[in-house]
């Protein structure tokens, strides 16, 4: 890699962890070095709460955490750390929002064929995370083998998000995951983060790497490509950590060449 970025923004599911998985030990130590280096950010349709048991427990006690800026729910929410997790912004839904986005979701799933669940459901299809809604297919909680047979090509996704925008235009819909489809207010995307990030940071945009597996049409990391960050496409967290390898080599590099 020739870019020698200042900040490293990941998405989580299929990019940190496999989805809905833990970041293993190891993920969690090349972050710790990471952190040593540059700020790192992580932006995901997960919950905060998803990011306290997946994310978390993976980063070393000794991490500088400081350093370290979660961006739940698709960026309608950022923590930082200070002597806790603290919330710094939250665009949360109000009333009238909420019940909007559940009519036409309801609808959607009608004209869709996707109202009936299948067979055999894990967990709630609907969940309601404050600022933002998330519709899953099999369920919040299905097993990776069930989920990536559900709809590998994305056309399920694809049409019920189609048919949201039509109903919703006012909102932001995006596919997450393997199975899920998510709502935020207008403009609150991953790209509304990172700019965020540049103002916490100091660190511009152009300067960043960001890493998703869902850079792809109507996928929620492709919005991020318009703010002109570099971007990687991952296919799991293997070639993440190669990526962060990458960088740290590049890092050291540098500051030996100076």
């Amino acid at each position: 890699m020739h870019f020698k970025p200042q900040l490293v923004a990941f998405d989580l599911d299929g990019t940190l962890a496999e989805s809905k998985q833990r970041v293993t030990p190891q993920m969690g130590d090349l972050l710790a070095r990471l952190l040593q280096k540059m700020p790192v950010a992580v932006l995901s349709g997960a919950s905060f709460r998803q990011f306290e048991t997946q994310f978390l427990p993976a980063i070393p006690s000794d991490a500088n955490v400081t350093n370290l800026y979660l961006f739940p729910t698709n960026a309608a929410q950022c923590y930082r750390f200070n002597k806790k997790w603290t919330l710094v912004y939250d665009e949360c839904f109000d009333t009238l929002e909420r019940e909007r986005i559940l009519h036409a979701l309801a609808e959607a799933l009608e004209e869709t064929g996707l109202a009936e669940p299948p067979p055999e459901v894990w967990g709630e299809r609907i969940e309601d995370r404050g600022s933002q809604i998330a519709f899953s297919g099999l369920g919040q909680l299905a097993p990776i083998e069930e989920k990536s047979k559900w709809d590998p090509d994305r056309k399920k996704r694809l049409a019920l998000r189609e048919h949201l925008l039509k109903k919703i235009p006012d909102f932001s819909v995006s596919i997450g995951g393997m199975n899920t489809v998510d709502i935020t207010r207008k403009g609150i995307t991953k790209a509304f983060g990172l700019h965020e990030l540049a103002k916490l940071t100091g660190v511009t945009v152009s300067e960043m790497l960001y890493v998703g597996d869902a850079l792809g049409e109507g996928g929620n990391d492709s919005v991020v490509i318009p703010t002109g960050v570099q971007t990687q496409e991952v296919f799991g967290p293997e070639e993440t950590a190669k990526i962060i390898e990458d960088v740290l080599s590049n890092h050291l590099d540098s500051k030996n060449m100076r």
